[in-house]
């Protein structure tokens, strides 16, 4: 699930320019120029000038560095759309090197649309670097098929400004739902159109973050062999009864529902919010887009202490790529984005140097030294308020990350109509609601 508005920066998926729709976007090794030529995509809009910028500076390096090689790169918003991404695969219009989300690794591998990299990732400087648990999302039966380029995990975003008004200590955010439902009654009652905690119920949203929340409960919506749903559950209700009362007896997430994560943010960036969950790439957002302020912006972790939905972003290689279209594109994903304190996404002198945020505690991609340089030349560079997210880090590390359900929009589809009808039935039956619930996810999952 697309998890802000959206990650890190601007991305996109590309549109194939029409001399090379009849081909296909992969192109090939260009033999004339004696050069192996790759495309990609997931580059910034023109509409994104300070992104797009970056990104054309970091490929002008790399074929500078590496004379041998030409790049392609492909833009449009946004990076993937779900409703083309799989035709643009069986078509065989995408991109040698082409963006996916985490949840799509599994489907592109079995389709057969992706290229396996197993006997070529050892050529790949950073791929030893990169955290395991991410590494495995592109690992397919013992085969990798892809390589991460970002990582998040959901936390609880919340107004400081909003707590110290409601008598709360802004240095101590909740760590559990019960907790989280006091500190909404309370922030709720200021009045003036404040609410105390906000969720989503439309778009697959709703369906998204009742999944976050029965992580942190220490539930699932799909058992671990991906064959049946488990949704009704003690955790589950519990996810549900805690919305019904916040909603109903306690009147803390205000009268308007059906929220998407549009309307999240710009009641937080108003000031009239004073909890939501969210990954960290939501601040900047609030900041530069909602009216918000670095300053009252603050990152708890995930309520509940046992989970966490973790998300995130990788490259797949097109089929068709030839041993030297693989090789040229590890290259590039090294440089572009997998060396710690450089690169698109690494370079921290040269985004703050753009008035671009620096030291949110996320993506964190890297383990060892490698993690370690990268967290210093990030701390180095920090141009906004790093305490206000020390609660989120210390927090998640105790937390099991888990990534989201096999068929996930589907499933969300499914949980919207769950949690809106909690949010907008004062008498709705959870139970019923749970039952029905599980029915149609099993038949979504009898069907893949």
């Amino acid at each position: 699930m697309r998890h802000t508005g959206i990650r890190r920066t601007v991305v996109a998926l590309s549109v194939c320019s029409l001399a090379l729709t009849a081909a296909g976007c992969g192109s090939g090794d260009d033999s004339a120029s004696g050069k192996t030529r790759i495309t990609v995509n997931c580059m910034p809009p023109k509409s994104a000038k300070v992104d797009r910028k970056f990104f054309e500076q970091d490929i002008a390096s790399f074929e500078k560095q590496n004379p041998d090689i030409d790049v392609v790169a492909h833009d449009a918003f946004p990076c993937q759309d779900p409703k083309t991404f799989d035709a643009k695969l069986a078509g065989g219009q995408m991109e040698d090197v082409f963006y996916t989300y985490f949840t799509d690794a599994k489907h592109v591998v079995d389709i057969n649309q992706a290229a396996d990299l197993t006997s070529y990732v050892n050529e790949l400087k950073s791929y030893d670097t990169i955290q395991q648990q991410l590494r495995d999302i592109y690992t397919v039966d013992g085969k990798v098929y892809g390589v991460p380029r970002t990582g998040y995990s959901m936390g609880l975003i919340y107004n400081r400004a909003l707590f110290e008004k409601a008598g709360l200590d802004p240095d101590k955010p909740p760590t559990t739902w019960e907790e989280v439902r006091a500190d909404a009654k309370k922030i709720a009652a200021l009045g003036g159109g404040t609410v105390g905690y906000a969720d989503y119920s439309a778009q697959n949203q709703g369906g998204w973050h009742f999944t976050a929340e029965m992580y942190s409960q220490g539930g699932d919506v799909v058992s671990a062999d991906g064959k049946k749903a488990t949704v009704d559950t003690p955790e589950g209700k519990a996810v549900l009864q805690n919305l019904h009362d916040m909603r109903w007896n306690d009147d803390s997430m205000g009268s308007k529902q059906l929220l998407v994560i549009n309307d999240a943010q710009q009641m937080m960036g108003s000031g009239k919010l004073g909890m939501y969950l969210s990954a960290p790439d939501n601040i900047p957002i609030l900041v530069k887009e909602k009216g918000g302020n670095y300053k009252d912006l603050a990152l708890a972790p995930m309520p509940g202490g046992k989970g966490t939905l973790i998300g995130g972003d990788g490259y797949m290689f097109n089929k068709h790529d030839t041993p030297a279209q693989i090789r040229a594109g590890l290259k590039w994903l090294d440089h572009m984005f997998l060396s710690p304190g450089k690169g698109f996404l690494g370079d921290y002198a040269r985004a703050k140097g753009s008035d671009a945020p620096v030291g949110l505690p996320e993506p964190r991609l890297f383990t060892g030294a490698a993690d370690a340089k990268d967290q210093e030349v990030k701390k180095a560079n920090a141009n906004v308020p790093v305490e206000n997210y020390q609660p989120f880090l210390d927090g998640n590390q105790s937390l099991e990350m888990k990534i989201e359900p096999p068929n996930a929009q589907q499933i969300y589809s499914v949980l919207d109509g769950t949690v809106s009808a909690v949010l907008t039935k004062k008498d709705a039956n959870i139970d019923q609601l749970l039952k029905e619930a599980s029915g149609k996810i099993d038949s979504i999952l009898a069907r893949s």
